[in-house]
């Protein structure tokens, strides 16, 4: 019974329209990742985030590097629902977003992997902001994508 299951997915993700997919992979993981690790600045269970923070910024921002997350959590949250209700706005802002978390992470030194690894993200962003030019349109001016036959 899961061997026709697993079939039946892999057969459904086979015949789906691979820019159609890309754009719905990018646009889920780019919703629930900001909320996820936002409300995680909230309670450090994945890690100490105020450990990510460069002095300089917690320096310019008042308050503890922990009262820093809390305002970086409410700003990832609203970036995740930000992409769910207006991926082609969304997708930009959380672009944005990744270029800074790339040079707070550049100027603390011993963080260039986790900097290099947003820099992927920030890739997949702006992939995300090219497809939701095509598959996040009001519904009068939708057209169906060229076909690649």
């Amino acid at each position: 019974m899961a061997t026709t299951h697993t079939h039946t997915v892999i057969d459904t993700v086979r015949q789906a329209d691979p820019q159609r997919l890309a754009y719905t992979l990018l646009h889920t993981i780019f919703t629930v990742a900001p909320i996820i690790f936002g409300l995680d600045k909230f309670f450090n269970v994945l890690t100490f985030w105020p450990n990510y923070l460069a002095g300089w910024i917690d320096r310019i921002v008042p308050g503890s590097a922990q009262t820093d997350m809390y305002i970086v959590g409410v700003i990832e949250i609203v970036a995740g629902l930000l992409v769910w209700f207006r991926p082609r706005i969304g997708a930009w802002i959380v672009c944005l977003w990744l270029l800074g978390i790339i040079v707070n992470l550049v100027t603390l030194s011993g963080f260039y992997d986790v900097a290099l690894r947003d820099f992927g993200l920030l890739v997949s962003a702006l992939a995300l902001a090219s497809l939701a030019r095509t598959y996040d349109r009001p519904a009068a001016t939708r057209t169906a994508p060229p076909s690649h036959e």
